[in-house]
């Protein structure tokens, strides 16, 4: 599942690390997160996007199977 949580996180000026800290996990899974090769559970996806101030759906984007674009 692609996300958008770089652009935010940057946004606001939060460095992975303290993301991390926020969410009480490591900045290497904030890393693995924010380069598609890790997908949050549900409680996390929640809580990274409360300490963001984003919906979730502006943080996660599905792709559908065909070309890859965003299920509306």
């Amino acid at each position: 599942m692609q996300n958008r949580i770089k652009s935010f996180r940057e946004g606001k000026r939060i460095s992975q690390g303290k993301l991390a800290e926020l969410c009480e996990v490591s900045r290497q899974t904030i890393n693995a997160i924010e380069n598609n090769k890790y997908d949050p559970s549900l409680q996390l996806a929640f809580n990274i996007s409360r300490q963001l101030g984003v919906a979730m759906e502006e943080l996660f984007i599905q792709p559908n199977e065909k070309g890859g674009k965003r299920i509306e």
